[in-house]
C-alpha cells in the first residue's frame, strides 16, 4: 500500500524547498508532493483520486498567479474528494477579509504567516497528521 500524501503548493521554489525541509521528519511515513501552481496541484489531485490514494494534508500559499490559495483550498473543501484532508494556508500578505474567507469557506485547519517559526511549524503539522 502506498504512503499517504502531503501536497505542498507554492509558486516560489525557495518556499517549496523550505516547506519540504520542514517536512523531512515526516518523509518516512508520507509522500511529499510539490506543485508550483493551483492548476498543477489540480492535476496531482486528479491523479490521487483516480489512484484511490490518501491525501493527508495540503499546505498552500495564498498569493499565487492564477488561482489563489484560499480559492483553491475552498474548492478542495467543497469537492468532497478528500474529506479528511487537513488544510494549511501560508501567507505573507493576507488581508483580514482573506483570513475570514479562508476560515469560513476553505475551512482551513491552520494558518502560518511567512516567515514561520520552524519548531512551531513542525509541531503544528505533527498535530494535524496525528
Amino acid at each position: 500500500m502506498s504512503k499517504p500524501n502531503i501536497l505542498c503548493v507554492d509558486d516560489q521554489r525557495e518556499v517549496l524547498a523550505a516547506v519540504k525541509r520542514e517536512l523531512t521528519p515526516f518523509s518516512a511515513e508520507y509522500e511529499i508532493v510539490e506543485c508550483e501552481s493551483a492548476s498543477e496541484a489540480d492535476e496531482v489531485l486528479s491523479d490521487l483520486k483516480n489512484e484511490n490514494q490518501n491525501l493527508a494534508l495540503i499546505i498552500c500559499d495564498h498569493i499565487m498567479p492564477g488561482e489563489n490559495g484560499v480559492d483553491f483550498l475552498a474548492k478542495i473543501d467543497a469537492s468532497d474528494n478528500f474529506p479528511n484532508t487537513k488544510k494549511v494556508l501560508l501567507t505573507g500578505l493576507a488581508s483580514h477579509q482573506d483570513t475570514i474567507k479562508a476560515i469560513n469557506e476553505a475551512h482551513i485547519d491552520h494558518y502560518f504567516e511567512k516567515p514561520w517559526d520552524s519548531d512551531n511549524f513542525v509541531s503544528v503539522i505533527k498535530k494535524l497528521l496525528a
